[in-house]
C-alpha cells in the first residue's frame, strides 16, 4: 500500500484531532478525505507528509514509517497544503527553481517545463508570484508539489480559489496523475470528489465515519433511497403508505409520488404487485440513490 494509517491519535492538550483513526491507500486510486471544518483532515495530512508527530498509531508511506524515517517518506511525496505558502518577490520559475534544487531534480530546466506545461501556468510562468490570482497561485503550488515526480500526492483543496474552467483543468491533471501515483485529497466541493474519486474516506470530530466505493456508501448512507413512480391514474396517499419499509411518502402530483425507502428494490417489486392488483398502470418507476452532499449531511451532523 502506499498510504497506510494505523490506530492514528494526535492530540492538542485534551483535545483529540485524530482519534484512532485506520485507512489504506494503494497506487493508482484517488481517495477523497472528507469531513466538515475542524474534523482532523489536515492534521492528518499533515502527520502523513511529516510536518506533525502522531501521539500514538502509525503512518506509514510507501511502506517506509514516516515516523521514523521522515527524511525518505517526504522523498516520496507531493504535498499541497491548504495555506499555500508562496515567497511573493520570486518569480514563477525561480520558485519552482528553488523547489527543485531542494528536492535534488535531475535536469530541473526540462522538468520545471514539464510541469508549467501539465498544471497550465505557460502563460502566467514570467510572472511574480505576488502579482498572480488565487487560482493560478494554487497551480504554482501543485507544480511544487510535481516537481520530484512523487509516489504519492497529498492535496489539501487542491481547487481552491480556481473558477470553474480552471477547476475542470486541474481535475483532469489529477485524474492524468492517478493512473500511476496514489492520490489523497480532501476537497469542501463535493461535485469535485464525484467526479474524480471512486473512494472516500469520511471523518468526523477526529474518527473515521465511512471508508467506502461511492458505490457502496450510496447504497448504504443512513440506509435511505428515494423512489419516484408515476400512475396514469390518480391514487390516494394512503394505498402508498400501507407498502412496507416505505419511510415517507410525498405527492409530486396526483399522478407522481416520491417514496423514501430503505429497501429501494422491495419497494419497487410492492409498487408492481400493487399496480398489478388494482388495475393500475405504471407510467415510470426509478430509484434515485442518495447524492453524496446527502451522505456528508448524515455521517456528519452534530450529535
Amino acid at each position: 500500500m502506499s498510504i497506510e494509517v494505523s490506530n492514528l491519535v494526535k492530540l492538542y492538550g485534551e483535545q483529540k484531532a485524530v482519534d484512532a483513526i485506520s485507512f489504506k491507500v494503494g497506487k493508482g486510486e484517488i481517495v477523497g478525505f472528507l469531513g466538515p471544518n475542524g474534523a482532523g483532515k489536515s492534521t492528518t495530512m499533515k502527520i502523513l507528509t511529516g510536518y506533525l508527530g502522531q501521539d500514538s498509531g502509525e503512518a506509514r508511506v510507501c511502506g517506509i514509517s514516516v515516523g521514523e524515517q521522515p527524511l525518505e517518506t517526504k522523498k516520496k511525496i507531493g504535498y499541497l497544503p491548504e495555506a499555500n505558502p508562496l515567497y511573493p518577490d520570486m518569480y514563477v520559475r525561480e520558485y519552482l527553481d528553488f523547489v527543485a534544487d531542494v528536492h535534488g531534480v535531475a535536469d530541473k530546466k526540462a522538468r520545471i517545463d514539464a510541469v508549467i506545461v501539465l498544471v497550465g501556468l505557460t502563460v502566467e510562468s514570467k510572472k511574480k508570484l505576488g502579482q498572480l490570482s488565487k487560482g493560478y497561485k494554487q497551480r504554482v503550488g501543485l507544480a511544487a508539489a510535481l516537481l520530484h515526480d512523487p509516489e504519492v500526492l497529498i492535496l489539501d483543496e487542491p481547487t481552491s480559489g480556481l473558477d470553474p474552467n480552471q477547476i475542470i483543468e486541474i481535475r483532469e491533471v489529477i485524474k492524468k496523475l492517478g493512473r500511476d501515483k496514489t492520490v489523497l485529497f480532501s476537497s469542501h466541493i463535493l461535485q469535485e470528489v464525484e467526479a474524480l474519486c471512486d473512494r472516500v474516506v469520511i471523518i468526523n470530530k477526529g474518527r473515521l465515519v465511512a471508508d467506502s466505493t461511492l458505490s457502496q456508501l450510496r447504497q448504504g448512507g443512513d440506509g435511505a433511497g428515494t423512489i419516484r413512480v408515476g400512475f396514469r391514474e390518480a391514487l390516494d396517499i394512503a394505498k402508498l403508505q400501507q407498502l412496507n419499509k416505505v419511510r415517507r411518502v410525498g405527492r409530486l402530483s396526483d399522478h407522481e409520488w416520491e417514496l423514501e425507502t430503505e429497501s429501494p428494490d422491495e419497494v419497487k417489486k410492492q409498487l408492481l404487485e400493487l399496480a398489478l392488483q388494482n388495475n393500475w398502470n405504471i407510467v415510470s418507476l426509478q430509484s434515485e440513490n442518495q447524492s453524496l452532499e446527502a451522505i456528508f449531511r448524515s455521517l456528519t451532523k452534530n450529535d
